[in-house]
């Protein structure tokens, strides 16, 4: 069993458009869902599953919009999750911001859309490109076109049209790498970890068959490619699209598949490895009581130095009650952000190895607060072409298609921060 009706409720619980795809579970039922979730929050016992007897509320708040699914027992509660995501991620395709207003404003569409990702409370097409191309913006196309399904809804590839042409075939995979980083006052890092994504923009004509192939741990050892000259990563939470054959990747660890056209995400993947800051950061902050604040900065590159990290962004917190800011910069520029209690320091382009100052002097007014401010810690943000910190490779993307045409892939690799912050003492 799956979800019974779907609805989308305001911020105080009022349902803005609901959909039963069951009959099982009284409409009525989500009455009960607000005062539920007050009760639970008010507890501090609030869970994304809320029971009323024998009816259960899975639910996902997103702008000011809940999304709620009612069931009865023995459902697959991460299908039903799934898909309320892949609802919102659904609706922001067409509506760019999807939040109370959008609801109200696109009602035919909306009603168009849960009646074809759901049938009978079991998600069906999901996929907004296949949406797009019989569910369009204008609610008046839908009633005067002739109706009538997609092929790729019939095709046993529902997330690729038939018939697709280029004149120039072209593969471009993007491999992204985040690095989330927390190092504590004493410069332990307490959490590092990768999350990597690669993305593929196709232009293939017809119905082409990709394989991937990455300098994979798993792989390696399957084939003996293992050894000191071969450098392997190993791939941990590997999710990929619904193009991939699993059972293929599961056997022998080949990413085949079939893609979709245009842009999309192949795969995620995260490394729980100790990483080594890749822009170290350190900082002395220096508070004379009833006058001033002076801060120092000192950023390192900490990777190799045939790269650049470009578009460096340095957040160090000041306290909430500083004024007249003045900054001295070995490179790039400072600025004070009042709102944020920050400064800013922005450097273009950081190489490897470099090492960079900036100080900071701030005035404090003469009565001092009395609490002891919390210090946040310093923020970075950063990203550096054709670099990744995992090491992951593309060894080789073939493409076969029954015509026999020659097609060009593209590789390009990109490690950015995701979240990086260093504590100060």
């Amino acid at each position: 069993m799956s979800a019974s009706a779907v609805f989308i409720l305001d911020v105080k619980g009022k349902p803005l458009i609901s959909r039963n795809y069951k009959g099982d579970v009284a409409m009525s039922e989500i009455e009960h869902f607000m005062p539920l979730l007050m009760q639970r929050e008010e507890e501090g016992a609030l869970a994304p599953l809320l029971s009323h007897g024998r009816v259960h509320f899975l639910w996902i708040k997103h702008s000011n919009l809940y999304l709620v699914a009612t069931t009865l027992k023995n459902a697959n509660a991460s299908l039903v999750y799934s898909f309320l995501y892949k609802t919102v991620e659904v609706f922001s395709e067409y509506f760019k911001e999807l939040e109370e207003e959008s609801i109200r404003d696109n009602f035919v569409i909306v009603y168009e859309l849960l009646d074809e990702l759901m049938d009978f409370g079991f998600p069906q097409t999901t996929d907004s490109k296949i949406l797009q191309e019989y569910i369009t913006q204008q609610g008046n196309k839908l009633e005067t076109g002739k109706s009538r399904v997609p092929p790729t809804v019939t095709n046993a590839v529902s997330w690729r049209s038939e018939g697709i042409k280029y004149k120039k075939n072209e593969v471009f995979i993007d491999v992204i790498e985040s690095v989330n980083l927390l190092v504590n006052a004493n410069g332990s890092v307490l959490l590092s970890e990768i999350v990597g994504t690669i993305k593929l923009k196709v232009f293939l004509s017809g119905m082409p068959e990709l394989r991937l192939g990455l300098n994979d741990r798993v792989l390696f050892e399957l084939t003996g490619l293992s050894g000191s000259k071969n450098k392997s990563v190993e791939l941990e939470d590997v999710k990929f699209h619904q193009c991939v054959r699993l059972s293929r990747f599961d056997n022998d660890r080949t990413i085949s598949f079939i893609p979709p056209d245009g842009d999309f995400e192949l795969m995620s993947y995260r490394l729980s490895t100790q990483v080594k800051p890749l822009i170290w950061i350190e900082s002395v902050i220096e508070k004379f009581s009833h006058s001033r604040v002076e801060i120092m900065v000192k950023a390192k590159g900490q990777f190799k130095k045939q790269s650049v990290a470009n578009g460096v962004e340095i957040s160090v917190p000041v306290p909430s009650d500083a004024d007249s800011p003045k900054f001295k910069t070995s490179v790039g520029s400072a600025k004070y952000v009042p709102e944020k209690n920050v400064v800013i320091w922005s450097i273009k382009s950081f190489p490897g190895g470099k090492e960079y100052l900036m100080r900071a002097h701030f005035g404090l007014p003469s009565v001092e607060k009395e609490e002891v401010e919390g210090r946040p810690p310093i923020g970075v943000k950063f990203e550096i072409p054709y670099f990744t910190v995992s090491g992951i490779q593309v060894r080789y993307m073939k493409i076969i298609e029954k015509s026999g045409y020659q097609a060009l892939p593209w590789v390009r690799y990109i490690t950015q921060s995701g979240d990086y912050q260093l504590r100060t003492s």
